[in-house]
């Protein structure tokens, strides 16, 4: 683990706050920051210390008004860049060591913020449905009842059906059909709950139109075992961050993991003598999978050479300060997209569950039985790997039948 500079430990016992500063110091440092961008945040820090002291006020009376006020101060005198950002992390800092209070944000009492809070917690509490879910659907609902009421009073027995199919038809066509789907589920929860609670005399969830998405209407998106090849080839295993993406590029190939299981891949979740890792599914569902060989070397090559020391237990985290696991699972589509561009491929999916995609077809066409495949992907319905059999155009071709020939009689 880094420690705090000479250089920048000499600067520390001149600023109001020492104590404070030394632990942020620290922090900064656990989190992958250079030697001179710690410097300058503790000079910045520096600054806002004598302000402080000039105006009476000490560390405690820090919160977002009083650095707003800093801040129009500060930038007429320095034009420097990240200085909103250096006092904000010191503010977050100071919370987390509760040298300030929490900040405490005003509850939205309008009555579209009361019945979306009402909304939150039917969905956690009564459905039980994960966070990103509720942030979904509410999202949603929130853009409705927004485009609805915009300029009018806030009455929801005001709302028809018809207005429900309106926005649905507006807004539908410009979304892909699985999100057109999720809107119109969350439109069937918002209004059914609105029913159950007395808040409607009629429920409305029966009249949100339907969008059409048949199942198994289209053929899985897939590289063939070459293609795959190509991909991993093209990572530049010479680089950190070049080893870092061939390995995950190797967890999405070989084990078909979806990216949000990659991301929340932990150190702990690798069982090196066994050889096999845990995997943190859909549903809080876990599994254990074998881990082959050159899946587990090119992880033991990332951790022992490139992973920077961090706080986090995340297996994969960013190359640049603050160091820290993937905030999120698009990450993986873009060093996904990234690679499949350097291979000189042009798929028409190029997202990580490409690579998920193409192991199932690929184990298909090797002769893999369907249970096999829905075995690896974690499958719990066999139904939902049925379509993958639309992509053995060779057992396909058998099923055909001979065209007629001649003409009808």
């Amino acid at each position: 683990m880094r420690k705090i500079s000479s250089r920048t430990d000499k600067r520390l016992p001149d600023n109001p706050f020492d104590f404070h500063l030394r632990t942020f110091a620290t922090s900064l440092v656990e989190d992958g920051y250079t030697d001179r961008i710690v410097q300058r945040k503790l000079g910045l820090l520096a600054c806002l210390g004598r302000w402080l002291e000039s105006n009476k006020l000490s560390v405690t009376d820090l919160d977002e008004p009083l650095l707003e006020t800093f801040l129009k101060r500060k930038l007429r005198e320095d034009k420097g860049h990240l200085i909103l950002r250096t006092l904000q992390q010191f503010l977050d800092h100071l919370r987390r060591q509760t040298v300030v209070p929490a900040r405490n944000l005003p509850p939205d009492r309008s009555p579209l913020g009361q019945i979306l809070r009402q909304y939150e917690t039917h969905l956690r509490t009564e459905r039980g449905l994960v966070a990103s879910t509720i942030q979904e659907y509410q999202s949603f609902v929130r853009d409705f009842l927004l485009e609805r009421f915009h300029g009018q009073p806030f009455l929801l027995k005001a709302v028809k059906a018809s207005d429900i199919s309106d926005f649905v038809l507006r807004h539908a066509p410009s979304m892909a059909a699985g999100r057109a789907q999720t809107m119109t589920s969350a439109f069937r929860s918002f209004f059914r709950f609105l029913f159950q609670k007395g808040k409607l005399q009629a429920d409305l969830a029966a009249s949100v139109p339907t969008v059409a998405h048949w199942r198994l209407s289209t053929v899985p998106k897939f590289l063939t075992p070459q293609e795959v090849e190509r991909v991993l080839k093209a990572c530049n295993r010479r680089t950190a961050v070049g080893r870092r993406d061939y390995a995950i590029l190797l967890l999405l190939a070989r084990l078909g993991l979806r990216a949000g299981e990659v991301v929340a891949l932990q150190l702990e979740d690798i069982n090196w003598r066994a050889g096999e890792i845990l995997v943190r599914g859909k549903g809080r569902l876990h599994d254990r999978m074998p881990l082959p060989a050159d899946v587990g070397e090119a992880l033991a090559s990332y951790l022992r050479r490139d992973r920077p020391p961090c706080q986090t237990r995340r297996v994969f985290v960013c190359t640049n300060a603050p160091r820290r696991g993937f905030a999120q699972s698009a990450t993986l589509s873009t060093i996904v997209r990234q690679a499949i561009a350097r291979a000189d491929l042009h798929p028409p999916l190029k997202g990580a569950h490409l690579l998920r995609h193409s192991l199932a077809t690929s184990m298909l066409r090797s002769g893999a039985a369907m249970r096999e495949i829905a075995e690896i992907l974690r499958h719990r319905a066999l139904s939902t790997t049925a379509i993958y059999a639309k992509v053995d155009f060779q057992s396909l071709r058998s099923l055909a039948q001979p065209w007629p020939m001649g003409g009808a009689k």
